[in-house]
């Protein structure tokens, strides 16, 4: 008999598309979608949907939710749209990538409301990714139009 804090349940997360339990795989397991050692995935096979695991998770905890082709389109766009962002703040505070990506990503998620301590692009669906997307070019478009304007007038 176990005595002090119970053992909370393993992460088996479930498809957000077709309701189907995913399976835990592993680079050369049947079903693995990448020639390379991506590390371990939760995948369903039914929707081709997947997700990472945390790198140092002993529960296989997932990154987020599963994700299709088309969110693991938006959020390849979202961290390349991003990645302007936190390439300028390394430079301008001196700080590393990881720091600046983090920064980058509350600023990102504070910006739209969606302040949750938890929110990460891993949990963000199509469309806040799609919404988030075009906030960081209209930021953008923002930042260009008010130097070009500076410019002009010094």
């Amino acid at each position: 008999m176990r005595v002090g804090r119970p053992i909370p349940a393993l992460p088996k997360p479930d498809c957000d598309y077709c309701g189907m339990r995913a399976r835990l795989v592993n680079p050369g397991d049947d079903g693995y979608p990448y020639a390379e050692d991506f590390g371990a995935l939760w995948i369903c096979s039914t929707c081709q949907a997947w997700i990472g695991v945390h790198g140092r998770s002993k529960h296989q905890t997932p990154l987020g939710r599963l994700a299709n082709a088309a969110l693991r389109d938006a959020k390849n766009r979202l961290h390349a749209a991003l990645q302007p962002l936190v390439e300028a703040k390394m430079r301008r505070d001196g700080i590393n990538v990881f720091e600046a990506r983090g920064k980058a990503l509350k600023w990102l998620i504070t910006s739209m409301n969606l302040a949750s301590a938890k929110v990460s692009v891993h949990a963000l669906s199509l469309e806040q990714c799609e919404q988030a997307i075009h906030y960081i070019e209209a930021f953008q478009a923002a930042r260009r139009k008010k130097t070009s304007t500076e410019g002009a007038s010094s």
